[in-house]
């Protein structure tokens, strides 16, 4: 995995955390679940970089 996807997707996780922390203090629902999407797809595109690591090796 790239030092740039790694980055990229460790920032969506850390936004979505912060989003859904938001959400959570205003009583935002809207908000939490969008935070808690932000963190899956960090999540997902994760996945596929250590996917696509393991092939090459």
């Amino acid at each position: 995995m790239g030092a740039d996807d790694k980055a990229a997707n460790t920032a969506d996780k850390l936004k979505g955390k912060a989003k859904e922390s938001a959400g959570k203090a205003v009583g935002n629902e809207r908000l939490q679940a969008e935070g808690k999407a932000d963190q899956v797809k960090g999540d997902a595109k994760q996945a596929v970089e250590k996917a696509k690591d393991a092939l090459k090796d």
